[in-house]
């Protein structure tokens, strides 16, 4: 039961939509440690989501308000990549490659104030990890994570910047707990941070300058479980917190240029994101298994930054197995109501005169939604 049954569940736990800051685009999962003798996998998805607000704010003029931004974000592809070896009975060990985060923002020139802005991140991570078996079914988990990023930005005041691609190293550690008998497991992995030092081009009132700044990809913890509940049926969950407070994009002219009165990062966000998953998996037949799920990420409250104007989730998900033989090909589909929002005024254009620095509702984002498809070729050997 368990074999064929993880792979739909695994799927109905990874596949990617719009998330935390609207950037993130992988969990970062342990599952394929657990998978029998050696195995290698490969996931692509499609992921369609429409953003779009309303204009609050009349600026530069009250023909401004009720402007509508159009759908700011554009549909992106995800891949990823997994290879597990058995090395003997007590260890395993993983290689995965796939894209911790990204952003593909672009504005349509629609008559909104934000119109012609545009941001791309692109990042892509190694991480190899080794589990060692203990007695009495626990094991212990560790790794060494390498991420990639890369980024640019263009804003409708004519700012660009356009950053360095970076190399930077991070850790994986974590302990597990299993029963084969009933399929059951529990995981508990820690990310550590990733801190990346860009070299940046900014171009911002005509000139050009070659600057520095940090930023950190933040730290996260992974719960996930799963245990057998009757004949050829599994329930599955998992429980994820990041610390989204601590990421920040800083580039040096942007935070200090004269207008920027209160020294506002270009992407922030005030609170950090816990997204919860339940799900019930069921095998039909040798051949055919299937999972239903949903997962919920509250918001934060507050406003959301004018690159990012999401806050919070919930979807809805389904996903199918097909098996024969070595062979698993799995597929998934995932519908997100994305959590409406508001947008700040930027303070510039208040020339800083705010009361307790919020300068007010600058855009309205409401009833906006994903749809992300999943597909897992797996093959074990």
């Amino acid at each position: 039961m368990g074999r064929v049954l993880l792979s739909a569940s695994a799927v109905a736990l990874c596949a990617s939509a719009v998330n935390a800051g609207g950037i993130e685009r992988s969990a970062q999962s342990v599952a394929l440690l657990f998978e029998e003798g050696n195995y290698i996998e490969f996931n692509m998805g499609r992921v369609k989501p429409e953003v779009s607000g309303t204009q609050m704010f009349p600026y530069p003029s009250a023909a401004f308000v009720g402007a509508d931004s159009g759908d700011m974000t554009e549909n992106y592809n995800t891949y990823s990549l997994g290879f597990k070896l058995k090395v003997n009975e007590k260890l395993d060990f993983a290689l995965i490659v796939d894209e911790p985060i990204g952003a593909d923002v672009s504005y349509p020139m629609t008559g909104y104030l934000y119109g012609g802005s545009t941001a791309d991140v692109n990042a892509l991570a190694t991480t190899a990890l080794l589990r060692y078996k203990l007695p009495n079914n626990f094991s212990v988990i560790g790794g060494v994570r390498a991420i990639k990023t890369s980024g640019r930005v263009h804003l409708f005041t004519g700012y660009d910047m356009q950053t360095s691609s970076e190399t930077d190293f991070g850790y994986v550690v974590g302990v597990a707990w299993e029963k084969p008998e009933i399929a059951a497991r529990v995981a508990l992995t820690y990310n550590s941070a990733v801190s990346h030092k860009f070299d940046a081009t900014e171009v911002a009132g005509g000139f050009t300058f070659d600057t520095e700044f940090e930023t950190d990809i933040p730290q996260s913890i992974l719960l996930e479980g799963q245990t057998g509940i009757a004949k050829d049926t599994l329930v599955f969950g998992s429980v994820r917190w990041v610390d989204w407070s601590a990421f920040d994009i800083s580039p040096y002219m942007y935070t200090n240029a004269p207008s920027n009165h209160f020294k506002d990062a270009l992407v922030s966000y005030e609170d950090d994101t816990i997204t919860y998953t339940l799900g019930v998996g069921r095998r039909f037949n040798q051949n055919w298994s299937g999972a239903v799920f949903v997962s919920h990420e509250a918001g934060t409250g507050g406003y959301a930054g004018n690159l990012g104007p999401t806050d919070g989730a919930t979807a809805l998900g389904l996903a199918a197995t097909y098996t024969r033989d070595n062979l698993k090909i799995t597929g998934g589909v995932r519908y997100v109501m994305i959590g409406d929002t508001k947008t700040e005024v930027p303070s510039a254009f208040l020339g800083g005169q705010c009361p307790n620095q919020d300068c007010g509702t600058f855009a309205e984002f409401e009833d906006n939604t994903a749809i992300a498809f999943g597909l897992r070729v797996g093959y074990s050997f």
